[in-house]
């Protein structure tokens, strides 16, 4: 698994909810590549709860939504914004699990539509969560133009020209 660099990090506003490091409020969410798939692993905590000791819904939407974009930004090195999601609920996620696994993947893509796939796992490795995600992606001359972006590399890129 080759950890993801955040191409964000340090941009001036850069208060992403679900992947800035510095938003006190936010997921801090880290990425990695694993093949096909890009996977993320997170902590829950109390206070994002819906129910007692129950991982909001939101929450675990969010994290999915997330996870789609940065699956969009590696694999196809642009960006975009998410035009459906479709989320399913399949096992409660108890806020006292050490750890989740957010795994995505493209599944098809017709022209400017991307279709993702992703799953939210506790730490039996239980299928909790999943939904279908549709992401309108953009031109790379339009990814920088709007979002910013300059590509999306691991850390073992990094220092390749």
């Amino acid at each position: 698994m080759k950890k993801i660099i955040n191409p964000w990090k340090g941009l001036d506003g850069y208060m992403c909810f679900g992947c800035a490091p510095e938003n006190p409020q936010g997921l801090h969410m880290e990425f990695y590549e694993d093949g096909e798939d890009i996977v993320a692993f997170w902590e829950p905590e109390s206070h994002y709860q819906g129910w007692l000791e129950t991982l909001h819904g939101g929450i675990q939407t969010t994290m999915m939504d997330e996870l789609a974009g940065w699956v969009v930004l590696r694999k196809l090195q642009t960006s975009g914004v998410t035009s459906r999601l479709d989320a399913r609920f399949l096992k409660s996620i108890s806020t006292r699990e050490p750890r989740l696994m957010i795994r995505g993947r493209i599944k098809e893509q017709k022209r400017n539509a991307i279709f993702i796939e992703t799953e939210i796992y506790n730490s039996q490795n239980e299928l909790c969560s999943r939904a279908d995600i549709v992401y309108f992606v953009v031109t790379k001359e339009q990814a920088t133009e709007k979002f910013h972006f300059a590509g999306c590399k691991t850390e073992d890129e990094k220092n390749e020209q």
